[in-house]
Order: structure tokens, then sequence, then C-alpha cells
């Protein structure tokens, strides 16, 4: 009776194995806008970075959720932060926000402030480390591609993204800088200042080497 009690035990071993590993993923939440929503899309970054986490045998390791809109600020950030990011009780949350809240000044007459973008950026990010979670800062990468600083918001762009860098220091928070990789990109593939067409398709959405270049960036950071 003992013997055949055994196999029992073995499966039933292996059964509460399995469970901890599902139980200790670590469970990732992207929120932004709609780079993000697009992320989840075939070819998109986060079904990239899915892509290489299971052709790695990582798939038991990571838990990769999308949670972006289209049009975000960062005060809809912080609007559905519970709903959206910490009822799913995440380990990490990669916060990629900033391009409308620049380019929608223009666009729309909307926007946020710069002084407003930091106030309600720091309460997101707070919010976020009072549950626990980790988090993953990520600059605004592009409103047109040239290179030169000509497009007509990169000055803008660079205040808000300098803001997030500076304060990734202080807080010493992870940072994965696309402003700075998509200049970088830029100046070695685009010399004749083409404001689109290398790493978006229309000024800021992805194409497919922009998912590729955010897909491998964010990686790094998140296997770190």
């Amino acid at each position: 009776m003992r013997f055949k009690i055994i196999p029992y035990l073995l499966i039933l071993a292996c059964i509460c194995c399995l469970s901890f590993v599902q139980d200790g993923k670590k469970k990732i939440v992207f929120f932004g806008d709609s780079i993000t929503e697009l992320g989840v899309k075939k070819g998109g970054y986060i079904d990239l970075l899915n892509n290489r986490i299971a052709s790695n045998g990582q798939t038991n390791q990571f838990e990769l959720l999308g949670a972006g809109i289209g049009g975000n600020k960062i005060y809809d950030l912080y609007l559905r932060l519970e709903r959206d990011v910490l009822e799913k009780s995440p380990n990490v949350v990669v916060i990629w926000v900033g391009v409308n809240d620049v380019w929608h000044k223009s666009m729309m007459g909307t926007g946020t402030d710069y002084d407003k973008f930091g106030l309600f950026y720091d309460a997101v990010v707070q919010k976020i480390q009072s549950k626990g979670a980790k988090v993953i800062l990520v600059t605004p990468a592009v409103i047109g591609e040239r290179n030169d600083q000509s497009n007509p918001q990169d000055g803008e762009l660079n205040l808000y993204a300098n803001w997030i860098r500076q304060y990734a220091a202080q807080k010493n928070i992870a940072l994965v800088d696309c402003r700075k990789l998509f200049l970088d990109y830029s100046i070695k593939n685009n010399p004749k200042q083409l404001d689109k067409g290398f790493l978006t398709y229309d000024r800021v959405h992805l194409n497919d080497a922009g998912n590729q270049l955010v897909a491998d960036a964010i990686y790094e950071a998140i296997t770190k």
C-alpha cells in the first residue's frame, strides 16, 4: 500500500511546485497612452517582449499586462491608477507617458503644463511605490524624427524628458531613456532629416523598427 501511495505523492508534489512557479511570476503592468495601447497588438513592443520571454524559456518568470489608453496624459494615468493598475497587484509598473502632455497643447489646446506634469507624475509614482511595486520610468520619445532639434515640439519634449531623467536619478528609479535612444538612432540613420518612417509611421507611433528598439531596451530593464 505504501508503494502505491508514492506516485500520488509525487504528482501532488509536482502540482505544488508548478503552483509555486505560477505564483512566483513577476507581474509587470505597462501604463501609458496609445503607444502602449498599441504595444499589446501583434508586433507591438509588449507583444515582442512576450515573444522574447517565451523564446528564452522565461514564461514562468514574467506576466505582462498592458494598460495603455489612447490620448492619455499624466493626469489621466493618475485618475485611473487604482482601477487599471493597482487592482492588478503588480510587482513592476512601467510608466511611459508625456507625448500627449506636450503634443496636445498645439493640437487641441489641452496638454499638461510643465509644473503640473511633475506634480501628477510624482503622485503616480508614490502611490505605486506605497503598494510595494517597483517602478520603471520611460522618457517620451519623439514628436517627429528629425535629429537637428527642428521638430516643432522638440524644445518642450526635451524639457519633460529631462524632468523624468532628473526625477529618476533623485529617486533612484530605473529609467529607459527612449528620448535618447530615438535621437541616437535618428542621428545614425536619418541624414536627410525626414520627420517619420524610421522608428515611427506618423511621427509618434511606433513602426516595426521602433517597437523592436523599445522592446529590447525594456527587456534589459525588467530582467535586471
